[in-house]
């Protein structure tokens, strides 16, 4: 009498959980990079037509006003470079980057300095570019953690290769905060000398620019020893550097 055997397919080993989830976490944050690469470069792109009406710190500047109960109007007046005086863009690159008409967005050689420096001193030595300035100011917060700066690099890259030179200038004339509530030379030229952006002179440009590295604590409009003295010496590398030096950006 024949017997008929039945055949069972081996069993596969089933997958442990914690390999799908992982699994899944992996697609997820593939997925929100890829949409983040794709995102900012749009966001990066449409900048680079359109004025940059309002940053972070601008909103963070207003809610500061608003929890403190003091006016939180904000002062800012997007002006093309075209209907600036040349002293101004002179003024900022003169002040705060000299290099900028020829770097990539870094300048690795005073970042080095810098970095030394912070190692024996107290005070902490900044070395950011304009490019690297206005990457932060635009698009990211203000603080200091290995992420932000990370992401201010990868804008910063960005900008130089979409903005261009003329262009990452401009922005910075427009966003640097220049007193409490203040953003932008139109803003101060009007603000503290009565008077449109075209219309600065050398003097009244480099006062400005004196001031940027830490406007709350310092004022164009009165300007304290310190900051007549750091105006002067913008304004002797204003004349040494020529006002044709940021024209061909």
């Amino acid at each position: 009498m024949a017997v008929n055997r039945i055949r069972t397919a081996p069993l596969k080993p089933s997958k442990p959980a914690s390999a799908g989830w992982k699994s899944m976490v992996v697609r997820v944050l593939f997925k929100a990079f890829l949409y983040f690469m794709i995102g900012s470069v749009i966001w990066v792109t449409v900048l680079k037509f359109v004025p940059v009406w309002v940053t972070p710190l601008m909103i963070v500047r207003k809610f500061e006003a608003l929890s403190e109960g003091r006016n939180s109007k904000i002062y800012s007046d997007w002006t093309s470079m075209k209907e600036m005086s040349k002293e101004a863009p002179l003024s900022v690159v003169a002040s705060e980057d000299q290099l900028f008409p020829t770097h990539w967005g870094f300048d690795f050689k005073s970042m080095g300095n810098a970095f030394k420096y912070n190692l024996r001193g107290r005070k902490i030595r900044g070395a950011s570019t304009i490019s690297q300035q206005v990457a932060k100011n635009v698009f990211l917060w203000q603080g200091r953690s290995y992420i932000r700066k990370g992401l201010e690099a990868y804008f910063t890259v960005l900008i130089e290769l979409i903005w261009g030179k003329e262009r990452i200038l401009e922005v910075y004339l427009n966003v640097a905060e220049t007193s409490s509530m203040t953003f932008g030379y139109a803003s101060a030229s009007q603000r503290f000398f009565y008077k449109p952006a075209a219309a600065l002179t050398r003097n009244e440009a480099a006062r400005i620019a004196a001031v940027l590295p830490n406007p709350i604590r310092f004022s164009a409009k009165n300007p304290s020893g310190y900051v007549l003295r750091r105006t002067g010496q913008i304004a002797r590398q204003m004349r040494m550097l020529g006002r044709d030096y940021v024209t061909n950006l």
